[in-house]
């Protein structure tokens, strides 16, 4: 069987562009992030908190489609590292909230330019990554019911 016609073939499934995209992407933001000191999984939590601040790690867990259990090590970095604390939560006593401080705060414009860094490293034009985005979100939204 041709390559480009089996069904089976690696190269046709969309599960493997999505899964090698998303290795490539990390690698790409690797020496990006360096700069900033935290790593890509750190990057994920800091862009929840600039968008905003003073969040559960329950309720930053969910806006990435984690667990707490995986996002509790990230924050505890972030925390060690200065840029964010752990407080308790005045609304409710038996949550921590999660909130930047100056250093972290700090970190928003060099994070927009990580970001534009990377756009410009994926060799597409602005409507390009807009489409394919809305589209990742689309599949994501119909694979999650």
């Amino acid at each position: 069987m041709s390559k480009t016609t089996d069904a089976l073939h690696l190269d046709q499934q969309l599960c493997f562009s999505v899964y090698s995209t998303s290795l490539a992407m990390t690698q790409a933001y690797k020496p990006l992030l360096e700069s900033l000191g935290i790593t890509y999984p750190q990057y994920l939590v800091m862009l929840v908190l600039w968008e905003q601040d003073a969040m559960s790690v329950k309720a930053i867990a969910e806006r990435l489609g984690q667990d707490s259990g995986s996002v509790t090590p990230l924050v505890k970095r972030l925390e060690s590292e200065g840029f964010v604390v752990r407080n308790r939560d005045p609304r409710d006593e038996r949550n921590l909230a999660v909130t930047l401080t100056s250093h972290g705060r700090s970190l928003r414009e060099r994070g927009q330019k990580v970001n534009q860094a990377f756009a410009r490293a994926c060799g597409m034009t602005t409507t390009e990554l807009e489409t394919l985005r809305a589209s990742l979100q689309k599949v994501r939204a119909h694979l999650q019911g």
